[in-house]
C-alpha cells in the first residue's frame, strides 16, 4: 500500500514539516514524526529545521518581509533539501513524498 506525505513548513507549526492528505491519518494531522519508520536523527533533523523556520518570519506583521537574509535562505534550502533526499531514502518506494515547498 503506498503511503503520501506532503513536505513543506508552515508558520506556528515548529515540529512538522510533513502533513498527509488526510486528517484522520495513523501518522497524525500534520504528521508525528515519532510514528514513522525513520531515524530519531531524521525526527531531530526535521524538527530544527522546523523551528528554524519559524524564525523566518516577521512575527510583529508577518505580511513583512523575512527578516533573513538570501543566504540565510539559500542554506535553509540546502538543509531542508538534504533531509527531504534523506526522509525519502529512509521512508523507501512504499512512501510518496511530495516537496510542496513554494518556490523549491
Amino acid at each position: 500500500m503506498p503511503y503520501h506525505l506532503r513536505f513543506f513548513f508552515e508558520a506556528g507549526v515548529p515540529h512538522t514539516p510533513l502533513w498527509p492528505p488526510d486528517v484522520d491519518s495513523p501518522y497524525g494531522y500534520p504528521c508525528e514524526l515519532e510514528r514513522l519508520p525513520i531515524s530519531t536523527a531524521t525526527q531531530d533533523e526535521l524538527t530544527r529545521l522546523c523551528e528554524w523556520y519559524q524564525s523566518s518570519l516577521d512575527w510583529e506583521y508577518p505580511p513583512d518581509p523575512s527578516p533573513w537574509p538570501e543566504e540565510q535562505w539559500t542554506l535553509f534550502r540546502q538543509q531542508a533539501d538534504a533531509a527531504l533526499d534523506t526522509l525519502r531514502s529512509e521512508l523507501g518506494d512504499d512512501w510518496t513524498v511530495e516537496d510542496c515547498r513554494h518556490g523549491s
